[in-house]
């Protein structure tokens, strides 16, 4: 079976219960929709005998989360006809990925972020081997991890913190010298439990 079906048919499956799935970075958000902000991020799947996911990594001198780890990706603007579309024009301007190149699977499930952005993971599959542009002004580095790696239950580190007076958990992984956790981290692990990789 190759890749495209592969993913089509675990994300038609859907093996996990939505019980199982992380919702976002707190345990309660406001009822209120509306004030909820729509982003996409583009999950990108090197098309090999050992898939991987395409990251970026953010660049310390950007004043909302420096040197981060996260998928291509952003806020939907107004112009953008869909999630898929707001996806694809980020991994554009961030990597330099053509849009037309990407095989788009389908969109995974929502992730809400403690900043009120409602994330939904568009899962694509791309050639490998790549030349990505980074945006200089958004991206320091762009790689790529193994799927296997970063689906692997024994990789996703559970860590808990006080935040706002409480305790807080999330999940993180490190590939290499590269830390990915935070609102990355929780939507892999969601991707884990649903592809049932």
């Amino acid at each position: 079976m190759n890749l495209i079906d592969r993913l089509t048919n675990a994300l038609e499956q859907s093996h996990a219960a939505s019980s199982d799935l992380i919702a976002g970075d707190r345990p309660t958000f406001a009822d209120d929709e509306a004030d909820l902000v729509d982003a996409a991020v583009l999950v990108a799947f090197t098309d090999r005998a050992e898939p991987g996911i395409i990251l970026t990594q953010r660049p310390q001198t950007m004043r909302k989360h420096p040197g981060q780890v996260a998928f291509p990706g952003g806020r939907m603007d107004a112009e953008d006809e869909s999630l898929i579309a707001a996806a694809l024009r980020e991994a554009e301007e961030e990597i330099g990925l053509p849009p037309h190149l990407p095989h788009i699977i389908g969109l995974a499930d929502q992730y809400r972020t403690i900043t009120n952005y409602r994330v939904t993971p568009v899962l694509a599959v791309i050639p490998p081997d790549l030349d990505f542009i980074a945006n200089d002004g958004e991206v320091e580095a762009v790689f790529e991890v193994p799927a296997h790696f970063l689906f692997d239950p024994a990789n996703h580190q559970r860590q808990i913190v006080m935040w706002e007076g409480k305790e807080r958990s999330y999940h993180e992984m490190h590939w290499e010298d590269r830390r990915i956790w935070g609102a990355t981290a929780a939507m892999i692990v969601n991707l884990s439990r649903r592809l049932a990789w």
